[in-house]
């Protein structure tokens, strides 16, 4: 697969034109899987708002089914521990009621609709990331064939990933985040599919958020590089991933110890004093007048005959 660098990896013809369709299809079924999304539960009508994904709203809904105490329905694995136990209180504090044999029928049909193009889009991205070496030798070096496929698949292909700006491929892949009413100090920052990228993973907690502008920033110029085939041995990527490596490496370093700012040497030679006229009209002003003189003629310690005679 490498090779001192070199990525060698061929497509045939037919390949190339499933390739150029597998691109288009992610965008699509991401639309499909919207539209198949199941509409509100009348027994559970604020479930909607606490579940945002399509996909975990689908799996959500076929497990609860027609249930209306949510007590019994087992959400482990299916949802965070936060958000269960939030969907628990609520569902004590609403009223609903259960829906027809039909119209149930049509809601778990719904949501096997969208599991199974959830399960098409992933065997399509699969497929993408087999091929990604080839496609985007650049950006796989970088990020790992993995995430560039996904990076691909949401935007919609190579071009269009190309032209969009590093802050906006940084929350690729971003779910909007449920808080619950939970503080949000520890809540993570927005990031998309970076977080699975391999450098983001092995970087300090502190240091992630830097990382992960630095990695979005630094694959949007492989991704430009990819797009007009600038550099197809996949060279420019590896020059940029240890560029990366190396920021994050010197991140991490501690600051240099601060030495002590020793004493100026003395000056020990007479310093030019300044002469002319303004000088010597700043003497005069200063001067010591003759009433001063007569007011400091008193020796210390020396008794002065009085004035009075005495």
């Amino acid at each position: 697969m490498e090779d001192s660098g070199r990525i060698n990896v061929t497509m045939t013809a037919r390949e190339y034109e499933l390739f150029k369709e597998a691109k288009k299809r992610p965008a699509s079924e991401k639309q499909q899987t919207a539209a198949s999304r199941p509409r509100k539960l009348p027994e559970f009508p604020k479930l909607e708002s606490l579940v945002h994904h399509p996909i975990d709203y689908a799996r959500v809904v076929k497990k609860i089914g027609n249930e209306v105490d949510l007590t019994l329905v087992d959400l482990e694995g299916l949802l965070p521990s936060t958000i269960i136990m939030v969907i628990s209180v609520t569902a004590s504090t609403t009223s609903g009621k259960p829906l027809s044999k039909e119209n149930l029928n049509k809601t778990i049909d719904a949501c096997d609709r969208a599991l199974a193009l959830d399960l098409a889009k992933k065997k399509v991205l699969d497929f993408v990331e087999s091929r990604m070496g080839y496609i985007a030798p650049n950006l796989s070096a970088i990020i790992g064939s993995t995430v560039a496929a996904k990076f691909m698949g949401i935007a919609g292909g190579l071009s269009a990933l190309a032209k969009m700006p590093s802050c906006n491929v940084q929350l690729l892949g971003a779910k909007k985040k449920t808080l619950a009413g939970f503080s949000t100090t520890t809540s993570q920052f927005r990031v998309g599919y970076l977080e699975q990228a391999e450098i983001f993973q092995s970087t300090p907690p502190s240091l992630r958020t830097r990382a992960c502008r630095l990695l979005a920033s630094k694959s949007t110029l492989a991704v430009r590089v990819d797009s007009t085939r600038g550099d197809p041995t996949g060279k420019a990527g590896i020059n940029l991933r240890d560029e990366i490596l190396k920021k994050i490496e010197k991140w991490q370093e501690p600051p240099p110890a601060k030495k002590p700012n020793p004493l100026p040497v003395p000056d020990s030679e007479p310093k030019k004093k300044r002469g002319g006229r303004r000088l010597r009209k700043m003497k005069e002003r200063y001067a010591v007048t003759d009433m001063m003189k007569l007011a400091k003629r008193m020796q210390f310690g020396v008794p002065e005959a009085s004035s009075l005679g005495e």
